[in-house]
């Protein structure tokens, strides 16, 4: 018989133990920062004069004085000792507060009519998925384009690794914080220093965001264009300016995105090693011959498919596969004006592309191919040692045994992931929407890929403002799932977790 106990602590002395004033204080951190990066969409706002910067201005009042209240208040005078569970906690507790102070924007500058459409369209840029309730992006305001994209270039790396750059104080809580930031991965680190490493991280992430933007401004597109393209591509979000996608750009800026939002999906300690030219750091790795294998692949038989549909080989086929292809295995969720037959390959491939996801230690979204590699390798080694029972036979990845403790976490995370989408597309099934989409918008989500086209009848078209408010905010806890590799989220909900100390 199951012993079922209240998730809740049974006692004062153990609400002594948990550190809520850190966790108010980091909270307040977070908030001060989001209301820092308003500035910039502001300033746009301003300077085109749309008329959004008095709603941009409001929301970013309200955030910065409940920053200071939880930072220098309620956080005041806090021990800076971090335990697990506070870890679990204050990851939880920021990926959902944040976003919904995000809302705050589209609800001042009455871009959206609720506020289940203002969360979901924040918890779509913070968790980068790129889902989208706003239908009329053409007549947004300049500013509020400008804050959608970079809510999803905050949300690229993650408010964790913020904290963890900015704070000092942290020491050992730094450690738990980014494995509670990627509790479902193992993370490849650029320096032993933690606070180093992240720094790393970031100047990799911005140095490839502004490369992209001056390509897009160089190439003829505006700055709005081409400033909320690039903080969208590298962070795989993959809102846009445009209803119509990408299609309004030139043939040289849909390349250069195509080889960014590759480069989105690639393990960020590999890219920095590729432009410091330290060659050393990218031998052994086995994941990313897999990805580039997969990337080409999936290219060429799309290509395939598309010529044979037409009847014919066109160049514009093959930019689109690749386009479409790039934008998929990284989970950027980009699209464009697409080929007048839509072969069902094509939707075959799009949506195993869809479960796999890009590489682990990348902005992208889905299972990883890392997680894949480890669970081929292990069901091989089964069959080996059924073969050959008194065999023994490590896994070993990159060189490097992996503990049966970790394979097991990512035969578990496999089970979550497959689990949330089932659940997730029965959800959107009793709210009226058909079987095929349901899943495919239920997996899209959970991987945080969006509004990518996925089968014939969905395409570019596809939005979720038609959606009943229940099916939206299922989706939102999938997109939230997603980011936090579930782990991080399911744990404050487990009964183990608040008994242990």
């Amino acid at each position: 018989m199951l012993n079922i106990r209240p998730i809740f602590p049974q006692s004062r002395q153990q609400l002594r133990r948990f550190n809520f004033r850190l966790v108010a204080r980091l909270l307040g951190v977070l908030l001060l920062i989001q209301a820092a990066t308003m500035v910039v969409a502001i300033a746009v706002s301003v300077y085109f004069g749309d008329g959004s910067q008095y709603g941009l201005i409001l929301s970013g009042l309200v955030i910065f004085m409940l920053g200071v209240f939880l930072r220098n208040f309620v956080g005041a005078n806090c021990s800076n000792e971090l335990h697990e569970k506070e870890s679990f906690w204050i990851t939880t507790i920021i990926w959902i507060v944040v976003p919904l102070m995000g809302a705050l924007p589209y609800l001042f500058t009455s871009s959206v009519s609720s506020f289940t459409d203002a969360a979901f369209e924040s918890f779509s840029g913070f968790t980068t998925t790129g889902s989208s309730v706003l239908v009329r992006l053409d007549s947004l305001p300049q500013g509020l384009l400008v804050w959608r994209s970079s809510s999803q270039w905050v949300g690229g790396l993650g408010f964790i690794l913020l904290v963890v750059a900015l704070l000092r104080r942290l020491n050992e809580g730094s450690a738990r914080l980014y494995e509670a930031e990627f509790s479902g991965t193992l993370q490849r680190r650029l320096h032993p220093h933690m606070k180093r490493n992240v720094l790393l991280m970031w100047t990799v992430y911005s140095g490839l965001t502004l490369a992209l933007f001056l390509l897009l401004y160089a190439d003829g597109n505006g700055f709005v264009d081409s400033f909320c393209t690039a903080l969208s591509t590298l962070s795989t979000g993959g809102f846009m300016t445009h209803a119509d996608g990408l299609a309004g750009f030139s043939s040289f800026s849909q390349w250069v995105v195509t080889c960014f939002m590759f480069l989105s999906g690639v393990n960020l300690a590999l890219l920095f090693y590729l432009f410091t030219f330290r060659w050393r750091g990218l031998r052994g790795d086995e994941e990313f011959p897999r990805y580039l294998s997969l990337f080409l692949l999936a290219s060429l038989f799309c290509t395939v498919a598309f010529s044979l549909a037409e009847g014919h080989f066109s160049f514009q086929n093959l930019r689109f596969s690749l386009f479409h292809v790039a934008s998929t295995l990284s989970t950027c969720g980009f699209y464009t004006t697409p080929p007048d037959v839509w072969p069902t390959m094509v939707s075959v491939i799009t949506f195993l592309l869809i479960f796999i996801g890009a590489s682990a230690g990348s902005t992208g979204g889905g299972l990883k191919i890392k997680r894949l590699m480890i669970i081929s390798r292990h069901v091989h080694n089964y069959f080996v040692r059924m073969i050959h029972p008194r065999a023994v036979i490590s896994l070993k990845i990159n060189g490097k045994v992996v503990a049966p403790d970790y394979v097991s976490k990512v035969f578990s995370y496999l089970f979550l992931y497959l689990f949330l989408v089932v659940i997730g597309a029965f959800v959107l099934t009793l709210c009226g929407s058909d079987i095929p989409n349901a899943f495919c918008m239920a997996a899209a989500n959970l991987g945080n890929l969006g509004p990518s086209p996925v089968i014939n009848n969905l395409g570019a078209s596809l939005d979720y403002v038609g959606l009943l408010p229940v099916a939206k905010w299922t989706m939102m806890v999938l997109m939230l799932a997603g980011r936090l590799e579930i782990f991080a989220l399911a744990a404050v909900f487990l009964p183990a977790y608040w008994k242990r100390r």
